[in-house]
């Protein structure tokens, strides 16, 4: 395809081919009949015979059909791009959030609510870890990001978005006063669940002799069954309470809180160089007050 072919050229062929008329597109565009026959010389000069003029009707040939299409999809194009340029509407539109899976677990059913709230708007949400959270906000595949640590790049802002703390959790009624009890119980692991269990086991049992001397008991990449072991009674796990919470069957486990809490920072983050659209600063209003209100 040319690259030469001028708008206004294409306005006049667009109008010819709906109002079959030289007459009428040069009326609705505000041409006279000699322009609209001149765009439609430029055009066939570069991608040959594109009407065939009959007594009252014109007849596009397939270069016609074809450039016809090809003036539909620019139109669509330039629809897509004023809707997402626009920022008049913040219920309107797409937002997309990356974010750990345990946080995104209290997340996700709160950004639904606001989609159910509001139809215009268009969820995209993904589970990752924060090496691939601040990779996705540099690319521009999201423009908001949740990470466990707070990123060092001058190309991203990052502001304190939530706290979430450690939890031990246990199966209901197991005995979790000894390191022996743990022992006995055994660990549920997880892809973070050796640093977690070391952070967080140095603070209820001091001295103990490391997370590698419990038994394994089971092993689970996905966020949302992690506990589900645990409830059954095969084990202990250490994972972020925005995970736990998440749970169905909170009648089935047990949250042991000896000693001082580790409570970690979650980061938002964006890209620093321009502010967020007006959709996303009033989504991260909703789930702040979501949270903090704990709706």
């Amino acid at each position: 395809m040319p690259t030469t072919l001028q708008p206004q050229w294409l306005r006049s062929f667009a109008a010819l081919a709906e109002l079959g008329s030289f007459t009428k597109a040069a009326e609705r565009l505000g041409l006279t009949q000699a322009a609209v026959s001149q765009h439609l010389r430029h055009l066939e000069t570069r991608l040959g015979p594109l009407l065939v003029r009959r007594p009252r009707r014109i007849e596009l040939t397939p270069a016609g059909a074809a450039l016809l299409d090809y003036c539909a999809e620019l139109e669509r194009a330039g629809r897509r791009l004023s809707e997402r340029l626009s920022d008049s509407d913040p219920t309107s539109g797409d937002i997309g959030l990356v974010s750990p899976g345990s946080v995104g677990l209290s997340l996700y059913p709160r950004l639904l609510a606001l989609q159910q709230a509001h139809p215009g708007l268009v969820v995209r949400h993904r589970f990752a870890p924060d090496h691939e959270s601040v990779q996705a906000v540099l690319d521009k595949r999201y423009e908001l990001g949740i990470v466990t640590l707070r990123p060092d790049d001058a190309r991203l802002s990052a502001t304190p978005f939530a706290q979430e703390a450690l939890e031990l959790v246990a199966p209901r009624g197991a005995k979790t006063e000894s390191w022996a009890g743990l022992a006995a119980l055994g660990f549920i692991d997880h892809p973070d669940g050796q640093a977690m269990a070391t952070r967080l086991l140095s603070r209820h049992y001091p001295g103990n002799p490391g997370i590698a001397s419990i038994p394994l008991r089971g092993f689970s990449n996905q966020i949302a069954l992690i506990l589900e072991p645990v409830a059954r009674g095969l084990g202990f796990t250490v994972l972020p309470a925005y995970a736990r919470q998440a749970f169905g069957r909170q009648d089935a486990l047990q949250v042991v809180q000896p000693g001082a809490p580790v409570v970690d920072t979650l980061w938002l983050i964006q890209r620093a160089e321009w502010p967020l659209s007006a959709r996303a600063a009033w989504v991260v209003e909703q789930l702040r007050a979501g949270m903090a209100a704990g709706a």
